[in-house]
């Protein structure tokens, strides 16, 4: 499908929403406009605060802390995971005994720690770095894991047959298979490590979009939490076309599947 044609769909989806959103709540279909408004505003309302949001400079501080807390999340975590990814695939007996352990770590509800993170790390910005980071670890370290345990038994015997050593494998054989994996899971890393920071101000902070929110909310102001909402969404569809720029520079090929899709 042509790109524009595929655009114009896309935005003719959000217009058809927004359209729908405003006859439900200002026309008496479904209730009283007021009581229906009082739950769901609309969507005239919702821009509006948006546009006073960042014409009075109120919304950039707030989306810059969690844009600072998102990036921190995604480098520490991705970095961890293709460290100990590497690590246990190419350590069979490493990966066998810290199974278990993995499992249950990546089940843990991470709302659970939130509040042990606000309490070893206070209530600023590592406690979300901390909760982003536990999201994006496992995606990665999966990712990597499988990548490095999908090379083909063939290119490394014959990678080996050539005289290469265990460095020169992890160079050149290693590498470029697990960094396809690693692509490959960008925008759900990116994408959880941006959950991980809301949601970590929202339960606890001072600052950021989860802040904004949870201080809306907490006064019953429907239109602030649309809002806080709706600006949360442009800003994770912008990060999603940057990531998806920098895929599509750097990396050809891409896996069907991968294993984080699966867990």
């Amino acid at each position: 499908m042509p790109r524009l044609k595929l655009t114009v769909l896309q935005i003719g989806v959000g217009l058809i929403f927004l359209l729908l959103w405003h006859v439900l709540t200002v026309y008496p279909i479904s209730g009283t406009p007021k009581q229906v408004q009082f739950f769901f505003s609309t969507p005239l309302d919702v821009l509006k605060r948006c546009w006073t949001l960042f014409a009075t400079g109120e919304i950039w501080g707030h989306l810059w802390i969690t844009l600072v807390e998102t990036i921190l999340a995604f480098l520490i975590g991705a970095g961890g995971g293709i460290i100990f990814g590497f690590l246990f695939a190419r350590k069979e007996l490493l990966a066998a005994v810290f199974d278990p352990y993995i499992k249950a770590a990546n089940a843990l509800p991470r709302v659970v720690l939130a509040p042990i993170f606000a309490l070893w790390f206070g209530l600023g910005i590592w406690s979300k770095v901390a909760l982003g980071f536990t999201l994006v670890f496992f995606i990665v370290f999966f990712n990597v894991y499988q990548g490095v345990r999908e090379v083909s038994p063939v290119v490394l015997a014959n990678a080996r047959m050539l005289g290469m050593n265990e460095r020169q494998l992890l160079r050149h054989v290693y590498w470029p298979s697990a960094l396809t994996w690693v692509f490959s899971s960008l925008h759900t890393s990116v994408g959880f490590a941006l959950v991980g920071a809301v949601v970590g101000e929202y339960l606890g902070s001072s600052a950021g979009l989860g802040y904004k929110i949870h201080e809306a909310e907490s006064v019953f102001d429907v239109t602030g939490v649309f809002a806080g909402m709706l600006i949360l969404s442009v800003f994770v569809i912008l990060i999603d076309m940057l990531v998806t720029r920098i895929e599509n520079s750097f990396l050809v090929w891409r896996p069907q599947t991968s294993l984080a899709a699966r867990t």
